[in-house]
């Protein structure tokens, strides 16, 4: 806006002067905006002690930031507004992915540069730790390349191969990905007659225990506030095998945790619940079946049967493929040794 003919007096000793000067004078018109930062959280972004926010504000100091919650609020002028916009926008859809923000990611970002998680490649998903998420060896590998190609696998492998964490992985990546609108957990509850009754509780408390695995490896690649907001609007859910009878499982990633304890009629029960757009993984060690000995196995007898049908993949994992304390192999191998004693 131009304001013009201002009049400058100039009083010398025997003279007065009058100069009139024409000004370009820019008003700066400031605007205020709150801005919510959604599907995170604000702790992460703030940072411990607000680290993290005394530096966005120390790289943005002609803009006045006040923050509560999960709202800031900001003052400035438009175009100062729109970077400080566009560069929250990307500081929060980095931690969104990643989980975690450190104060070189936030320089990074203001300074247009890629972070260096950006530089990772092959990553699934990040823990909530920031640890990434990735195969670690030839088979899982395969399970991720054949997670892409095909909608059912079997996953088999002894414990510590990382069969489930690396399948409830591919689930997480999904629903963030916007390919799958919801995860299905199941494992079954082999004592889920009689013995369950007994326990304390209502039901829910009945086969929790059963299902904690589930929890924990959720709980690795969720924030806490998030995963229970996704299970409370089911779109996580985890249930026994016994729930899914009559359901159609339609836009999902469902996996089935340890199979091998499941009977013939339930196993072909739960992959007879395959719907439209749906992923299945189906996982298990045939090594440690716990049903009663007159039962079979039904991931065994699955195995067998479906092995070679078009669009199912069997992955075997093996003890080159375990990521557990190096203890985990050698147990592995001491059992095995000792199974093949006990077979001559």
């Amino acid at each position: 806006m131009i304001i013009g003919n201002y009049e400058l007096r100039i009083i010398c000793r025997y003279h007065v002067f009058i100069v009139t000067l024409r000004a370009n004078i820019k008003l700066f018109k400031l605007i205020e905006k709150h801005i919510v930062l959604e599907n995170i959280d604000p702790v992460v972004f703030y940072g411990i002690g607000n680290n993290h926010l005394q530096m966005i504000k120390s790289l943005f100091p002609k803009i006045r930031i006040i923050a509560r919650d999960n709202v800031i609020r900001v003052l400035g002028d438009e175009e100062e507004m729109a970077k400080f916009e566009e560069d929250i926008e990307t500081i929060r859809k980095h931690i969104e992915h990643y989980n975690t923000i450190s104060e070189e990611d936030i320089l990074d970002i203001v300074k247009g540069r890629k972070t260096k998680a950006d530089t990772i490649k092959d990553v699934l998903v990040y823990s909530i730790a920031g640890r990434p998420i990735k195969g670690r060896s030839e088979n899982q590998q395969q399970l991720i390349d054949d997670f892409e190609k095909k909608d059912m696998i079997f996953a088999v492998g002894p414990a510590g191969t990382g069969k489930t964490y690396l399948s409830i992985a591919l689930a997480v990546k999904a629903l963030k990905d916007k390919t799958a609108k919801k995860i299905i957990l199941s494992r079954p509850a082999v004592e889920a007659g009689e013995k369950l009754g007994f326990l304390p509780g209502d039901m829910k408390d009945k086969i929790d225990p059963y299902l904690q695995p589930l929890y924990d490896a959720l709980e690795d690649m969720i924030p806490a506030a998030k995963l229970q907001d996704m299970m409370d609007k089911h779109i996580i859910q985890i249930a026994p095998l016994a729930f899914m009878r009559g359901r159609t499982l339609s836009d999902a990633v469902v996996i089935l945790d340890e199979a091998q304890n499941t009977t013939p009629a339930q196993i072909r029960m739960f992959l007879t619940r395959m719907g439209w757009n749906t992923k299945m993984i189906i996982t298990g060690d045939l090594t440690q079946i716990d049903l009663p000995h007159a039962e079979n196995s039904g991931l065994k007898e699955a195995l067998s049967i479906l092995g070679d049908v078009e669009g199912i993949s069997v992955i075997n994992l093996g003890k080159k493929d375990i990521v557990r304390h190096k203890l985990v192999t050698r147990i592995v191998n001491a059992y095995e040794a000792h199974d093949k004693a006990d077979k001559r």
